[in-house]
């Protein structure tokens, strides 16, 4: 499932602080953008809320769930939500084999490379490098001489549409977008600008 929505687009919308009211076009206006892959942290107001309704909105096009997904109890309730993402800010195996045993994708946070392993072990299949501000390019490009060919480093925290293409030469595989994408209550034609920037910086570097 994860290979179809990377392959159109590996980056991830991160709406922290969305409101179920906020979600529709804001979701809407990302997916006109060519976002595919859209994350609702669960610290956000009725977070389970907004992923039900844009799951249902925008339905198999595109890749909607939840962030800050600390245990297993948060994981069924996203999945009962309809959601199909779960990502974390930590390595949580539990968590992992939760995700996967309901047929979600899971994006855990790593920061080192001991994390790293033990999260694809556990079944993961995408390690969300956390923060990125800390696991800059040369972590990128140093991971990927012993992981996997195809595993999927994607950094996270602190990336612009300006610092993409540096971890983008060192090997990673997609990112996570937070407030340099969306922040609380921002208009639906400044997220679109800023969707826009951020898919323009991707295919840069990576359509020939």
């Amino acid at each position: 499932m994860i290979d179809r929505f990377m392959a159109q687009l590996p980056l991830i919308a991160i709406l922290r602080g969305i409101t179920p009211q906020e979600i529709i076009p804001v979701g809407r206006a990302l997916h006109e953008a060519g976002f595919r892959l859209i994350e609702i942290p669960l610290n956000s107001p009725q977070a389970l809320e907004s992923i039900e309704v844009l799951a249902a909105d925008l339905g198999s096009d595109c890749l909607v769930g939840a962030g800050t997904v600390l245990n297993v109890a948060q994981v069924q309730a996203v999945a009962a939500a309809g959601g199909r993402l779960i990502v974390s800010p930590n390595m949580n195996p539990e968590v992992i084999r939760a995700t996967r045993a309901g047929g979600m994708v899971s994006a855990p946070g790593v920061a080192t490379p001991s994390e790293g392993f033990a999260a694809l072990e556990a079944g993961a299949q995408m390690l969300k490098l956390f923060p990125a501000e800390q696991c800059g390019p040369a972590v990128v490009k140093a991971w990927r001489a012993v992981f996997p060919q195809d595993c999927r480093l994607v950094p996270v925290g602190g990336i612009t549409p300006d610092n993409m293409a540096t971890f983008i030469d060192a090997g990673a595989a997609g990112f996570g977008l937070g407030s340099a994408l969306y922040r609380p209550g921002q208009d639906c034609a400044d997220v679109a600008h800023n969707a826009a920037a951020f898919v323009a910086a991707w295919e840069r570097r990576n359509i020939k």
